[in-house]
């Protein structure tokens, strides 16, 4: 097994919960900070900065849009956020009490984001105007949501335990998971055409192709309460294990490594592939954590 040079790279307080983190187009990670009202940016080997926005709004999930700027989701105040790389914000209201949580760019040029109080997927166009899409379920809570290689975008649904699509024109299809009460939450796009996606409440790993098949791959310890999950530069998905203080990587035969985070009681929540073909994560307690093969240190 190759080894792991794992570092922690304070950015805030301890107060502040760094919880989402992706790659901008400027070459730097951009990370929320959900209890302190801002957005951060780091370029590897260099010094965090960050941006306030509303101190209320609880930042969520970020992510690139198809304009240069970045987009996340305020889920306190209702709002979907955007900041260009010098730091300029923009909000855009949606209905109240709709949770907007997960968001990713679409096929067709704008955001896609869950409302997970509202049982609809939404849609915001780069000039800020929305569409909602009802859910043919009721209190499924939508979580994180990605776009697949089918155009389509591909989404968890937390509470009715399914993985399920949205098209382009708003038609949805639910895939139930085969595990009962599983809990759904992370997902992300692969290399190969499929999806991959974490169990919270099975501590399982899933995979979901895009006519619908499911695998579902046990993790170790079934308690870890496994949360984000992402794709390396070898096309392999590395996810997080919130109640473990862990991380892991799932090898092609189904093989899953798991690696203990420096720090007891960390909180990993977001995972990233680096600019610097590392992989991040986001601890809530005030850091981004490197995770890349010890070989890279030198």
């Amino acid at each position: 097994m190759t080894s792991l040079s794992i570092e922690e790279h304070t950015v805030t307080d301890r107060a502040s919960g760094p919880y989402a983190i992706t790659t901008g187009p400027d070459g730097a990670l951009w990370y929320t900070l959900v209890h302190a009202g801002r957005i951060g940016r780091l370029v590897p080997g260099g010094e965090p900065t960050s941006h306030r926005i509303d101190p209320a709004c609880g930042p969520t999930i970020i992510t690139s849009g198809p304009d240069g700027a970045l987009w996340f989701t305020a889920y306190r105040t209702h709002r979907i956020g955007r900041i260009t790389t010098d730091g300029v914000v923009d909000e855009f209201p949606l209905p109240s009490g709709c949770g907007p949580f997960g968001i990713a760019a679409g096929p067709d040029g704008a955001l896609w984001f869950t409302e997970t109080a509202a049982n609809r997927i939404g849609r915001i166009t780069t000039d800020g105007r929305v569409t909602e899409f009802p859910l043919p379920v009721t209190g499924a809570f939508p979580s994180a949501i990605a776009a697949g290689d089918d155009d389509g975008l591909w989404f968890t649904l937390n509470q009715t335990n399914a993985v399920g699509r949205i098209g382009t024109d708003g038609a949805v299809t639910l895939h139930p998971l085969p595990t009962e009460a599983a809990a759904p939450v992370g997902i992300t796009a692969g290399r190969d055409g499929v999806l991959w996606f974490v169990e919270i409440a099975a501590g399982q790993i899933g995979r979901i192709t895009t006519d619908g098949r499911i695998t579902e791959f046990p993790l170790p310890d079934r308690a870890a309460r496994p949360h984000a999950v992402a794709i390396d530069g070898n096309g392999t998905p590395w996810f997080t294990e919130w109640g473990a203080n862990r991380v892991g990587s799932l090898a092609p035969d189904g093989t899953v490594a798991v690696h203990d985070l420096p720090t007891p009681g960390s909180e990993p929540h977001g995972i990233a592939l680096g600019p610097d073909g590392a992989m991040w994560t986001a601890l809530e307690t005030g850091a981004l954590a490197r995770v890349a093969p010890a070989a890279d240190d030198g």
